[in-house]
């Protein structure tokens, strides 16, 4: 999320819209491409750790490319969380929350669409196995990578989503922000994966998780409600606190 341009500059509304619904297409394309393709490719024991970590770097690569690539149009969410966690720091007016998911949406389900597509051309049964696997959706309990509960996804996804805000508000800030802040972003989002696949696929993003539940069967939808409920809920935490905590200013 980078820094608005100057008014007599800014963008259109359906400019960011646009930037939105392709930077989330790239995220999910990106990523959950990658979980999907390499998950089913890479099978032997010993392999899966590797995965992780392609994984990874594919989700903070995207996030990073997209940042510098659509960031100058719409602040380069791609995240409804993200925008709700900017939008109660002040960063965006509430009026443009709703658009922006919308487009964020949108641009997540073309995207698992888009690989729904491939697999359908790809060798026998691949689409098939890949679905059962759960299409690198969200999920917990049995659909947890190692096994781990409701509570423990909740609390590492809220945990997450307010670490991934804070690094983007304070990267980013009017005045005291960086120039590189979408290598801190990208990186960051690497890190949070590392952390999370284990637990919970990772989320940090409802679009994301809806994107890959739509093709991972019932039982998988049944769980999203967490991954949208509890990223917002950790966004909208840290987008307060930071506006409250990070945002005064002195003269000496």
């Amino acid at each position: 999320m980078t820094d608005s341009p100057t008014i007599a500059e800014r963008p259109t509304l359906g400019a960011k819209l646009a930037a939105e619904g392709f930077g989330t297409f790239l995220l999910v394309f990106g990523g959950v491409g990658t979980a999907v393709f390499a998950s089913n490719h890479f099978t032997e024991p010993g392999a899966q750790s590797a995965v992780y970590v392609a994984i990874a770097l594919a989700f903070g690569l995207t996030v990073l490319v997209g940042v510098y690539a659509f960031g100058p149009l719409s602040g380069g969410h791609f995240n409804p969380a993200v925008t709700l966690g900017a939008a109660a720091a002040g960063r965006i007016p509430w009026r443009d929350v709703v658009p922006y998911v919308v487009a964020q949406v949108v641009g997540g389900v073309f995207a698992s669409s888009a690989l729904v597509l491939i697999g359908l051309f790809g060798p026998d049964k691949w689409l098939t196995t890949a679905q059962d696997a759960g299409f690198a959706a969200n999920g917990f309990g049995t659909h947890s990578p190692g096994g781990f509960g409701m509570m423990s996804a909740i609390i590492i996804e809220v945990i997450l989503t307010g670490f991934f805000v804070l690094v983007i508000l304070g990267s980013t800030h009017p005045t005291r922000g960086s120039k590189h802040a979408g290598i801190a972003i990208g990186l960051s989002l690497t890190l949070i994966h590392l952390i999370a696949i284990p637990v919970d696929n990772t989320s940090v993003n409802p679009a994301r998780s809806l994107a890959a539940a739509i093709y991972g069967g019932s039982e998988l939808l049944g769980q999203l409600w967490v991954f949208i409920v509890f990223p917002a809920v950790g966004a909208l935490i840290v987008g307060f606190a930071f506006k409250a905590l990070f945002d005064g200013t002195t003269r000496d």
